[in-house]
């Protein structure tokens, strides 16, 4: 495993996008244990991509302008509604004192869908993992699978480092109630900024 891979990998990461946006929410409104599970979410949320990438499905996806078109407007509408949740007073960001387990359920699902309805990540991976297997590699697959496994593993605790500094800031933002309302329409603006974006991106 090369020095390159790492730190391409890293700058990927710690790059804003849905993944970072979501868990920088929820550490803000939900607390620590809220934060990890959307890191844990988001991670998750990328496993079909790999998956796709490694068996050859993205090719697929990026010959096929239907699939890829019906999967990114499908991404879209769910960005916008969660723009629109993030915007309401009583949505997704809403302030929880108290992280129930069903919360936490809730919290997870919504971060691996908003992963796996983002097809830019099949493409994404497709074109990206195969850049760091030599030609000569006996193992071709299994060392895709391993470069995937470090990847992940990067996510999961560069999002977590996300979540809980947000977490940290938390309680002075929620005693304001002014600033959790720009808080809440900023997180709204930007779902709707990945949105477009999205929905302008090209196979």
């Amino acid at each position: 495993m090369s020095l390159e891979f790492i730190i391409t990998s890293l700058i990927i990461v710690i790059s804003p996008g849905t993944g970072v946006v979501y868990t920088l929410a929820t550490g803000l409104t939900r607390g620590e244990k809220a934060s990890i599970a959307a890191a844990f979410g988001c991670t998750v949320g990328i496993i079909p991509h790999m998956a796709a990438a490694i068996g050859g499905l993205a090719a697929i996806m990026h010959t096929n302008a239907v699939a890829f078109q019906t999967l990114k407007y499908l991404g879209v509408i769910y960005l916008l509604f969660m723009a629109w949740n993030a915007w309401r007073e009583n949505g997704s960001l809403r302030v929880d004192q108290e992280n129930t387990e069903s919360s936490l359920g809730s919290v997870i699902l919504t971060a691996i869908l908003i992963n796996i309805l983002n097809p830019k990540l099949s493409i994404f991976f497709f074109a990206f993992l195969p850049q760091f297997v030599t030609a000569n590699e006996p193992q071709p697959l299994l060392t895709m699978f391993s470069l995937s496994g470090v990847f992940m593993a990067m996510t999961f605790l560069v999002f977590i480092v996300y979540g809980l500094f947000a977490a940290s800031v938390r309680d002075k933002i929620i005693s304001r109630p002014a600033i959790l309302t720009w808080m809440r329409r900023s997180f709204a603006a930007a779902f709707v900024g990945l949105g477009i974006k999205l929905a302008l991106t090209q196979p």
